[in-house]
């Protein structure tokens, strides 16, 4: 048998079986978190879809819970739930493995009122598209969740909670309307995020009577947002407007199918 080749020290060089491997590194991961959708992966895993704390917006791979004892159920994963999870980090793992996860503050009324849980569902879908790019999401997190404790605790007047959310939430995804050079008959446009005296050459532009309503709604707050009264068209009208600003200032922001539903409630 021919010898084989000496190393660069004159050493034979180990048989590629007997190389160390590179050790795995795992760094472990608690954070809380709110579930924006979950789906189904097969039939013995979910993936979902979470606003965190402090790693922005995460991807998870949950099995498919058989046993009420297990360390993660995924029962618990449901839409606008918050959870606090626990997972070990891998640097090149693109879907995270929870070890643990539990509820955090549960809602008391928003799962069960119809009105409440058709704004939820709305804000779910649309946060699900509107803040997956965001890696520090910290304070959109803290928006939100203070948000939805406030709805869920808000006994009645809450129909236009959603149009208030939905564009004081631009402030923290950075395209906020231009409001410091609002007058009266201005028109707004869409595309800037700016208001001007004259219309703009182009469709995505609000008149001057849709464009009042985008400084007053920025000052609302949910406490005192019921004062304002708005009718069922005229709220159906600013929501697609909504819809359409962040469409224009978020590339691939789709046609939301659950638009729909909210528009037929409120």
């Amino acid at each position: 048998m021919p010898a084989r080749p000496a190393g660069p020290c004159g050493h034979a060089p180990k048989p590629a079986g007997l190389l160390h491997p590179t050790p795995i590194i795992y760094m472990y991961m608690r954070t809380r978190a709110l579930v924006l959708r979950t789906t189904k992966y097969n039939d013995e895993a979910v993936i979902t879809h979470l606003l965190t704390q402090s790693h922005g917006c995460i991807d998870m791979w949950v099995r498919v819970s058989r046993s009420r004892r297990a360390a993660v159920r995924h029962t618990l994963f449901q839409p606008l739930t918050l959870v606090e999870v626990e997972w070990n980090e891998q640097r090149k793992a693109n879907l995270k493995r929870p070890t643990a996860a539990r509820a955090v503050q549960p809602f008391a009324s928003l799962p069960y009122e119809p009105s409440k849980l058709a704004i939820a569902l709305f804000l779910a879908d649309f946060l699900h598209h509107a803040v997956r790019s965001e890696q520090d999401a910290s304070d959109v997190f803290g928006y939100v969740v203070d948000s939805l404790q406030w709805l869920d605790a808000c006994p009645s007047s809450y129909a236009n909670f959603h149009l208030v959310f939905l564009l004081r939430l631009t402030r923290f995804l950075g395209f906020m309307p231009e409001v410091a050079d609002y007058v009266p008959g201005s028109y707004f446009d869409m595309r800037s995020g700016t208001f001007g005296t004259g219309a703009a050459p182009h469709a995505d532009c609000l008149t001057p009577a849709d464009a009042a309503w985008v400084p007053k709604l920025l000052r609302m707050r949910y406490e005192t947002m019921r004062v304002f009264r708005f009718s069922g068209a005229d709220r159906s009208r600013l929501l697609a407007a909504l819809n359409r600003y962040y469409a224009l200032h978020l590339p691939g922001f789709p046609d939301l199918k659950s638009l729909d539903v909210l528009r037929e409630m409120f």
